[in-house]
């Protein structure tokens, strides 16, 4: 992959001799400089990515070379070479150990390809209407932790203190998770031998829908070569774990938030880029007009409301998402301005509809958030359209049915 801007390599020692690699690989040229001189030179080499080697002296220039490189635009990959200890929240965490090069050359074609998305939405923003969503995206982003050992609960605070964090005690759960949401990263824990883990690993690198899904191993060392650019070995205490993985789930979570405001972007800006649902406004529309021809033409439709906490604000989030990724292609919904999510089923009745809502309802009862895992629990309330009805009275019907629930 060719790019524009070379490749920055910072280090205050010799060039490493997998940085050749780059070269070979036609990831150049690679600009030289140490570390009192890399903040200066983010500015007068204008670099598509920055390469920084982690060996000594870089302790009072790491922290406004990261700031420099934050304030770029389009996003700047910062991949920092093995670093023992906690990272910037940009640097993304690789071990040379083990010397292949193909591993860095993988990591760094991941983070470019984030980076022509980015220069493709700020490109194709004056189009249409659309805001980029403001804000930390690892705050919007879903971890899976797979584990089963005495760090597992420490590791799903510290993690959740970060991010929404879904958690699964077997490997079998964990492929419903994989199947059902959209995850940011993988954290696999203890609690398995290094057979299941391969296995486990294979089976990622194996599905195009894995493959740049950053994934850390925390207990078992790896003993051979997988098809994930993201791929990463991060042992330690719980606290070093989350903060190390946290900038390769938020490249990630940047990744789906920048497709889904392309997505928008392509959809005239009637998409919500956050939830990937229809806007309160495009809702609105689509509903008042599904209405009117269901009632012309006869058939069925109706209408779920998923109501949450609304002391969770990231529980609507997560539905939103779900929804997105789950509901049938003629379905359509919205995330609402009181806090809950409304989908529309068309050509369903009410007994179709309410089994699908518990459905759906079922795969948002597993992410929780922080110490005190808050949890997805909606208050489902399931309604169908009467022919005397209107599009304000049955959605009336249906906010009135689930006050009445919460109650």
């Amino acid at each position: 992959m060719s790019q524009a801007g070379p490749i920055l390599f910072v280090s205050n020692a010799e060039r490493p001799p997998f940085i050749a690699a780059l070269d070979e690989a036609r990831l150049f040229p690679v600009v030289d400089t140490d570390w009192a001189s890399a903040a200066r030179a983010v500015e007068q080499v204008q670099p598509a990515v920055v390469l920084a080697q982690i060996s000594g002296g870089h302790e009072p220039h790491i922290a406004p070379l990261a700031k420099k490189i934050a304030d770029q635009s389009p996003y700047l990959p910062f991949v920092a070479l093995d670093a023992s200890g906690a990272l910037p929240l940009n640097a993304l965490p690789f071990s040379s150990h083990g010397g292949n090069p193909d591993r860095l050359i993988a990591r760094l074609r991941a983070a470019l390809r984030v980076r022509t998305l980015h220069a493709t939405v700020l490109r194709r923003l004056p189009e249409v209407k659309v805001a980029l969503p403001e804000g930390d995206p690892a705050r919007d982003a879903t971890v899976l932790l797979i584990g089963r050992g005495p760090a597992y609960p420490a590791l799903s605070v510290a993690l959740g203190e970060r991010a929404g964090v879904i958690g699964a005690l077997s490997i079998e759960a964990a492929a419903k998770h994989l199947n059902t949401r959209d995850l940011d990263g993988v954290v696999l824990a203890e609690g398995f031998t290094p057979r299941v883990t391969d296995a486990f690993l294979t089976v990622l690198a194996e599905d195009t829908r894995f493959r740049s899904l950053p994934v850390v191993v925390t207990a078992h060392q790896l003993t051979q070569s997988y098809d994930l650019p993201n791929l990463e070995l991060i042992p330690g205490e719980p606290a070093k774990v989350a903060a190390n993985a946290l900038p390769l789930i938020r490249q990630h979570a940047m990744e789906a938030q920048l497709s889904r405001t392309l997505r928008s972007i392509d959809a005239g800006g009637w998409l919500d880029p956050r939830s990937g649902l229809l806007t309160v406004e495009a809702f609105a529309r689509d509903f008042s007009r599904a209405v009117e021809q269901t009632l012309a033409r006869g058939g069925g439709l109706s209408v779920a409301r998923f109501a949450f906490d609304p002391g969770n604000s990231r529980a609507q989030l997560d539905a939103a998402r779900i929804l997105s990724r789950l509901m049938r292609q003629m379905d359509f919904g919205a995330a609402q301005k009181d806090g809950s999510v409304i989908v529309v089923f068309a050509e369903t009745d009410f007994r179709t509809a309410h089994m699908i809502a518990r459905r759906l309802s079922a795969v948002m009862r597993h992410t929780s958030n922080g110490k005190h895992e808050m949890r997805s629990d909606p208050v489902v309330s399931v309604d169908s359209l009467s022919p005397s009805d209107n599009a304000r009275s049955l959605l009336a019907r249906l906010s009135a049915d689930g006050t009445r629930a919460a109650s």
